[in-house]
């Protein structure tokens, strides 16, 4: 018997998140939606996915309000902004448990200057910090030999939800 593709029978709201966001590669598009990846071809690029499998993952985040298509560019929503703590603890569960090196990223809360910490609070404030006050830089586990543009543009400190320089 093949399994569902869905939760209908589920009622869930985990199951009913799932539906928007349990597919493989969605949290992945949605974090690089989150770092300022806008164009297709910058997702194509960076996540070395394949073109209809991104194009069918970018369309149902549009259908789900997650992200919104303006012209060429898919902007995250604040549905979409809602799922930062989400990616945020899930990377910080990877550090954790399945990293060698550290984090490959590290968010400094912009009004404190300070690093923020895995459930994503600055200690300065105390305040769990909104992806609009973040600043993005490299970690200890960033792999330094990716070289497409958004990898390269990722090197450098930025601002979440704002468009990379690419």
């Amino acid at each position: 018997m093949a399994l569902g593709k869905d939760y209908v029978r589920q009622d869930c709201s985990l199951a009913r998140a799932l539906e928007v966001v349990g597919e493989r590669w969605t949290l992945l598009i949605v974090r690089d939606a989150l770092y300022g990846v806008r164009r297709f071809g910058h997702f194509l690029a960076h996540l070395e996915i394949p073109r209809a499998v991104l194009s069918a993952r970018l369309q149902s985040l549009v259908e789900a309000g997650v992200l919104e298509k303006r012209g060429h560019d898919y902007v995250i929503t604040d549905t979409g902004r809602d799922l930062w703590p989400v990616v945020h603890a899930l990377a910080r569960w990877g550090d954790r448990n399945y990293s060698d090196r550290g984090p490959c990223r590290l968010f400094l809360h912009i009004p404190c200057g300070k690093r923020i910490d895995a459930d994503g609070t600055c200690p300065s404030c105390g305040r769990v910090a909104p992806p609009e006050e973040l600043e993005m830089h490299p970690g200890p586990g960033l792999d330094p030999d990716r070289d497409d543009p958004v990898s390269t543009a990722l090197r450098e400190p930025h601002r979440l939800l704002e468009p990379l320089p690419v």
